[in-house]
């Protein structure tokens, strides 16, 4: 997925998004930091010019959540909104098995209690361990449990894109 393809999946989130939640009045944005965050800022944009009204953007860390790779005392989440009474729209750029979405949730309601969340992701691989789906997907792609799926932004120093590398043959040969 290339940088025109990244922008219109994005657009068409944005409008999907506003749709089903009826515009931008009472929604936010929240971003899983990492890959989520850059995403989220991008729809929250997209959103507020579409609609001609801000739609508040916030990044959430889930690091002290996670229950694969804690890490104790961590937090470094920005919501410089009330999450209370919101349709609040939770981001990540990929979902694999929603563990992270699991640990963004609990993460999430430590700030207030939404009126509802919905979840938006840029792409969805498959795979999940967690009884946990998008309400709003990108992109879905096919993928086996060893790829790995990397999206680039300009945030993170690249040009945006979306590339899936496969496992190598010789790694699922081994032993």
């Amino acid at each position: 997925m290339g940088a025109v393809d990244l922008r219109r999946t994005l657009g068409r989130m944005a409008h999907e998004i506003l749709e089903a939640t009826g515009g931008s009045e009472n929604v936010a944005v929240v971003g899983i930091l990492g890959g989520g965050y850059p995403v989220a800022k991008r729809l929250a944009f997209l959103m507020t010019q579409i609609e001609g009204a801000t739609v508040p953007c916030g990044s959430l860390d889930v690091s002290s959540a996670r229950d694969d790779r804690r890490v104790p005392g961590s937090d470094s989440s920005e919501i410089p909104f009330q999450v209370e009474g919101r349709t609040v729209v939770l981001v990540d750029e990929v979902i694999f098995t929603g563990r992270t979405v699991r640990a963004a949730m609990d993460s999430l309601f430590k700030f207030g209690r939404p009126r509802s969340v919905k979840l938006a992701v840029l792409i969805d691989r498959g795979h999940r361990e967690l009884p946990i789906q998008p309400d709003f997907v990108g992109k879905l792609i096919e993928t086996t449990r060893t790829d790995h799926v990397a999206v680039v932004l300009p945030e993170d120093g690249g040009e945006d894109s979306v590339t899936l590398s496969q496992a190598e043959m010789a790694e699922a040969r081994r032993p």
